[in-house]
């Protein structure tokens, strides 16, 4: 007897990673631009983003800011 595939839903995620240096990327909550720094290691929030179970976009987030827009894709995963 054959087993029958099932397609994985996927949902949207986040991470938390440190803001690495050539970073371009702008926060989907305040609009300004994540900085690396080289003095600061400070961290963003990255959110890949499902809808209807398939990949729609990337979303970058300053930790902090992240953490004021009530974790829209969920706790960040380190």
């Amino acid at each position: 007897m054959a087993k029958s595939a099932t397609k994985t839903k996927w949902k949207s995620r986040a991470v938390t990673r440190l803001i690495e240096a050539g970073e371009m990327s702008e926060c989907s909550h305040c609009t300004e631009r994540v900085k690396f720094r080289a003095r600061e290691r400070n961290h963003q929030v990255i959110c890949n983003v499902y809808i209807g179970g398939s990949w729609d976009h990337v979303e970058h987030f300053h930790a902090l800011c992240y953490e004021e827009a009530s974790f829209p894709f969920g706790e960040p995963l380190d």
